[in-house]
């Protein structure tokens, strides 16, 4: 536990008095380098994921080229459309990531299109490998929190909790300066996201999911914890019907990634494996085995392995 100077332990946990380092001339800021990281994890786990069920790991690494780039655009574009007040007051602000603010759902949309259109010219099933790179998303999300931690940004409400953050002076909301310690609410995110990324893996061990049907989970489960997030930040943030607008975005993805699991699960799939061209099938009780999620029939070669890719 951190303690004062004459010995006595903290009731907060304290911010970072940096946000990034020098590497020879080139500043390094911890948010790009945290994402940058996240990312990397999320690649690595989805060849995993990928491979077990048949897959081409390299089609990991040929998908991630378009799907960042366009995740990050996608991000800010919506950052910038829903926070304007965050932008900064320059001429490149629209675009200043390495401050803050990639909104997800932007993110994840973009992403999601630029990935499907990917995998449909090489032939192969978008659904299974939206299954695949469900959990691993989570882990990049959850590693670009501790980015938010070493900028400042992303906490809640005044608190006096043992684990609330003290934010400096500079970063404080005008409206919240007399206050020192907040929320973390971007630590309960990280832990929720790393969480949520366990279960969808055991999920997919254990239950006959469809192509899409963790990638829903994904969405769903994501969106229901950000209600809760939206009522304790304070950062700026446009509002409608007096609640943030990512509370009724949340709301409503929430609704659509349950909606989305119930239809593909009740759905009747053609047996499906990672390549879907005709002549190149694999028995689909073995693909289900790997826990990427797929419907096979029961049967002893169906059996779930148990979890393995938290």
């Amino acid at each position: 536990m951190p303690t004062r100077a004459h010995g006595l332990p903290l009731s907060f946990l304290p911010s970072p008095s940096i946000n990034g380092f020098h590497l020879g001339a080139l500043f390094i800021h911890f948010y790009g380098l945290m994402y940058i990281v996240g990312i990397a994890l999320a690649i690595a786990i989805t060849v995993r994921r990928w491979r077990a069920v048949g897959g081409d790991p390299d089609m990991v690494w040929t998908v991630a080229l378009w799907a960042v780039p366009a995740g990050i655009i996608g991000g800010r574009i919506y950052f910038d459309i829903t926070t304007p007040d965050d932008i900064p007051h320059h001429w490149w602000g629209v675009f200043a990531v390495w401050s803050g603010g990639l909104g997800i759902w932007g993110g994840i949309a973009l992403g999601a299109l630029a990935g499907i259109w990917r995998l449909r010219r090489a032939g192969v099933s978008a659904g299974l490998f939206a299954n695949a790179v469900a959990p691993a998303l989570l882990v990049a999300q959850a590693i670009g929190r501790i980015g938010n931690y070493f900028n400042q940004e992303l906490f809640g409400k005044p608190s006096t909790l043992p684990w609330a953050l003290e934010i400096s002076l500079a970063h404080r909301p005008a409206a919240y300066a007399s206050y020192s310690t907040f929320q973390p609410s971007f630590l309960y995110e990280l832990i929720f996201d790393l969480l949520w990324a366990a279960v969808l893996v055991w999920i997919g061990h254990h239950r006959r999911i469809n192509p899409w049907g963790l990638f829903a989970l994904y969405v769903a489960g994501y969106s229901g914890y950000r209600i809760f997030e939206e009522t304790i930040r304070i950062d700026s943030s446009e509002y409608f019907l007096g609640m943030r607008l990512n509370f009724w975005v949340a709301i409503v993805m929430t609704l659509v990634g349950i909606s989305w699991f119930v239809w593909v699960q009740r759905r009747t799939w053609p047996e499906q494996t990672a390549v879907s061209r005709p002549g190149e099938q694999q028995p689909p009780a073995a693909v289900a085995a790997e826990g990427v999620g797929v419907a096979a029939p029961p049967g002893p070669a169906a059996a779930p392995d148990g979890a393995g890719d938290g």
